[in-house]
Order: structure tokens, then C-alpha cells, then sequence
């Protein structure tokens, strides 16, 4: 049984599908009452991953204890303590709102009084008052995401697992859902989620970075940011296009990306480095200033997922 203040713990996870892993032996520890995100491109295994911890699709290998419960042995006692929420809207759009929640409450066997006080309060809890007798169908992005967010947590699980719940609403939306999950990890609930949105991951308590099936890197977004090896320039420049033409063949530099007016650069270490790619901007007539910069998440990201080698299965011979 895993630690009282760790709510999931996961070794040598894995996941085959024919031919192609998804989860390549993943090693994972959540602890409570935080917020952890998974971060990774399309393909990463990062749904995978989170159908695999809430039991509703059986590892290929590995050992899973969510919440002390054996997954998925014991995925049927886990239910009622978890709370699941998808990128795809998954409620009934023929349904109004309040009728929406009154049947999720109904699922989980609340009795009457219990589920009208719950929906009631979560109406109130996430803006829903006003829209409570309209279709769920013809609601917009964001308050079909609030919606769907109360259905996930109307019977008060210890742990949400989030895939992607943002990926289809507005900015002001997007704050508004992460002001909601603080609330609920002030409270004690753990919460898993993934992203594709740097913003979003760098309010996380902790992250994971997955690449191709496996974890490339884990821990506070100060850790990784602190921990990537190289360093990061910023090109200011007139033509930041030209300044990146001319670095392209430069064997020290790993990823550029313009971003406005200015060139961002990954760059391995070396003393020098800084002014040998000024040196070689001088060199092809080009005019600018080369500043060191602190890195950020997408700079761990880029150098996570482009530049950790494949694995060998994956190489040519």
C-alpha cells in the first residue's frame, strides 16, 4: 500500500497495441492534494496513461495502486472515489443542466435530499444558476466544459483525472477552469490533467513530460526549467527569419523558434557560445544583439521531446 500522502503510484506501466507500445514502462508517483499535469505531443501515451490509472483499460505490464486500491484488480471498489473528465463533451445534450447533474447524482446512488443540495451547490459553485433549465446542447465551449467539470466531481472524489478538459474553449475560459481546479486541490483533491498549453502547465504543482510512450522528465515546472541542460539565447534582430537562416547549420544549436521580432534559441553548452553565434550573424551581414535568456517550460519541452534519442526499438538498423 502506497504512502497515505501519495495517491498514485505506477511502475513499469506499459501498453502495447499489436506491434506499437503506447505506455513504455513508466515509472509515477503523485502525491495528494496537488495538481499534476502531463505534458507531451499528440501520441505520447498521455490518454493511455490516465485510462490505464482509472481502470478502464488494462496495462499490458506494470503494477498501478491509485488511492491504495490494485488496478485494476480493485477498479470496480476505485470508481466512486475517482472522478473522470474527457476533452470530448460526454453528457447528454437532450438533457438541461440541472437534469444533466440530477442524473450523474442518480448514477452514483445519492439519495434525494443529498442530490438536490449537491446540484444546487455546484450550480451556484460554477456560474450554472442562470442555465440550469437550458439544453445542455446549446450551451458554448466554456460552459459546457463548467458543466461537465460538476458532473466529475458531484460525489466528491479524492482524485480527478482531467484528459485535455481545455483543449476546445476560449483563454477567459481556460483561467476560469484552473481557478476551479485550485479550489478543489485547497480542498484535498488530487487532480491529474493534461495539456498541450505551456501556460497551463506551468501552473501545475508537478509535471510530466512524455515522449513516445515514456517519461522524459518529471518535477516542479522551477525544477526542469532549472535542470535543462544547454543554455537559451534571444536574438534581437531586424530579419529574425535571416538570423535563423544563418545559424540553421550551426552544430551547437539544437531548436530555434522566432518569436515577434526576436529568434529564441536552444544551444548546448559552452563558455563561448554567445559569441561565436554573434560571430557568425556578423559574418553573414547580419545586425543584432545576443542575450542569455532564462529557460521556460517550452524550452524543457522542446528539449525533452526532440532531443532525447528514440528508443531502440524504434532506430533503423
Amino acid at each position: 500500500m502506497p504512502p497515505t500522502d501519495t495517491a498514485i503510484v505506477a511502475r513499469g506501466l506499459t501498453r502495447t497495441f499489436g506491434k506499437v507500445t503506447a505506455v513504455d514502462r513508466l515509472d509515477l508517483t503523485v502525491g495528494r492534494a496537488q495538481v499534476y499535469g502531463f505534458l507531451g505531443p499528440n501520441g505520447s501515451g498521455k490518454s493511455t496513461t490516465i485510462r490505464m490509472l482509472c481502470g478502464l483499460l488494462l496495462p499490458s505490464a506494470g503494477e498501478i495502486q491509485v488511492l491504495g486500491y490494485r488496478i485494476p484488480e480493485q477498479a470496480e471498489a476505485l470508481k466512486r472515489r475517482i472522478g473522470y473528465m474527457t476533452q470530448k463533451f460526454s453528457l447528454y445534450d437532450d438533457l438541461t443542466v440541472r437534469e444533466n447533474l440530477e442524473f450523474v447524482a442518480a448514477v452514483h446512488e445519492l439519495d434525494r435530499a443529498r442530490s438536490h443540495t449537491r446540484v444546487a451547490e455546484l450550480l451556484a459553485r460554477y456560474w450554472l444558476g442562470e442555465l440550469r433549465d437550458q439544453l445542455a446542447g446549446t450551451l458554448s465551449g466554456g460552459q459546457k466544459q463548467r458543466l461537465a467539470l460538476a458532473a466529475a466531481v458531484l460525489h466528491a472524489p479524492e482524485l480527478l483525472l482531467l484528459d485535455e478538459p481545455t483543449s476546445a474553449v476560449d483563454p477567459q475560459s481556460r483561467r476560469e477552469f484552473w481557478d476551479s481546479l485550485f479550489a478543489l486541490t485547497d480542498a484535498g483533491t488530487t487532480i491529474l490533467v493534461s495539456t498541450h498549453y505551456m501556460d497551463e502547465a506551468e501552473r501545475c504543482h508537478r509535471l510530466a513530460i512524455l515522449d513516445r510512450g515514456r517519461l522524459v522528465a518529471d518535477g516542479t515546472p522551477r525544477e526542469l526549467a532549472d535542470a535543462l541542460p544547454g543554455q537559451v539565447f534571444v536574438i534581437d534582430c531586424i530579419n529574425p527569419r535571416a538570423a535563423q537562416d544563418a545559424l540553421a547549420q550551426f552544430p551547437e544549436i539544437a531548436a530555434m523558434a522566432q518569436i515577434g521580432a526576436s529568434l529564441r534559441v536552444l544551444g548546448s553548452d559552452g563558455a563561448d557560445l554567445r559569441t561565436r553565434i554573434a560571430a557568425r550573424l556578423r559574418t553573414a551581414g547580419i545586425v543584432a544583439q545576443v542575450e542569455t535568456a532564462r529557460p521556460n517550460l517550452e524550452d524543457v519541452f522542446v528539449a525533452a521531446t526532440r532531443l532525447v534519442p528514440a528508443p531502440a526499438s524504434e532506430r533503423r538498423a
